[in-house]
């Protein structure tokens, strides 16, 4: 099953009166169920544009989009939140920060679904809270009445992950989500993420600029430059490659 799809996808900018920049150039790229895929790149190779594009804070210049077969290109990004979830690099993005961390889990429930005026009804989610935020291991079960802007960073961005995933989106996308991380949190991280992944069968892009991470996550990679995608990779290839592979294709391509 196709849970997203890109043809001749292709976004332009003005660089200048008479110049234009291009930022995707013409891509074409199909994702299917389940599939985790890791997204590599050195600076201005397009990666941040693929995600913004696809999430709909970017509109394409040109080409369409495709959602289970669904045309969402010309769809805002809130029109295509019942699809696509996002965590974004930093840790102060994605969350309320005034919000107490079990306010945002409940705004997160809702997300895609129309709003009614009713009584919120925190209190009934509580437990389920407390349980699912215990399996982060970081002590965030201990935070639920906490604003989301005390937490510490990777607390913060365990919070995003949770309410990311909390409705299983159709994609969900991972833009360096753990880059502002030291390794010790980083790395507890990438174990949450590949556990709710797995646990829910995600299909998932994930952009990163660890080769560690690259590596050992995910089951198909794809490497972008200049707007295009240079190399993409079954999970067979990327089974075999090591790191002075990688060290190596990116000395070649920077």
């Amino acid at each position: 099953m196709t849970v997203l799809e890109m043809r001749n996808a292709a976004k332009l900018i003005n660089n200048g009166p008479k110049e234009k920049k291009t930022l995707l150039n013409h891509i074409d790229l199909s994702i299917q169920k389940n599939e985790f895929i890791t997204v590599l790149g050195g600076n201005g190779a397009g990666k941040s544009t693929l995600f913004n594009t696809i999430s709909g804070t970017m509109p394409l210049s040109s080409g369409k989009i495709l959602i289970e077969d669904k045309d969402v290109t010309q769809l805002s990004e809130e029109n295509r939140a019942p699809y696509i979830s996002r965590v974004f690099q930093d840790p102060k993005m994605g969350t309320a920060p005034r919000m107490t961390v079990a306010e945002n889990l409940l705004l997160a429930k809702g997300r895609g679904k129309k709003r009614h005026l009713r009584l919120r009804q925190l209190k009934q989610h509580q437990d389920s809270f407390y349980q699912l935020t215990k399996e982060v291991g970081n002590g965030l079960e201990n935070h639920l009445n906490t604003p989301a802007g005390n937490l510490s960073g990777g607390q913060r961005q365990a919070l995003s992950l949770l309410m990311a995933t909390i409705q299983t989106p159709e994609l969900l996308l991972l833009d360096e989500h753990t880059a502002a991380l030291d390794p010790k949190t980083s790395k507890l991280l990438m174990n949450i993420t590949a556990q709710r992944i797995k646990e829910q069968q995600l299909t998932c892009l994930m952009i990163t600029h660890r080769m560690e991470d690259a590596l050992q996550y995910g089951n198909r990679m794809i490497v972008m430059q200049k707007g295009e995608i240079i190399q993409d990779l079954n999970e067979q290839e990327k089974a075999q490659l090591t790191m002075p592979d990688l060290l190596q294709f990116f000395e070649e391509i920077n």
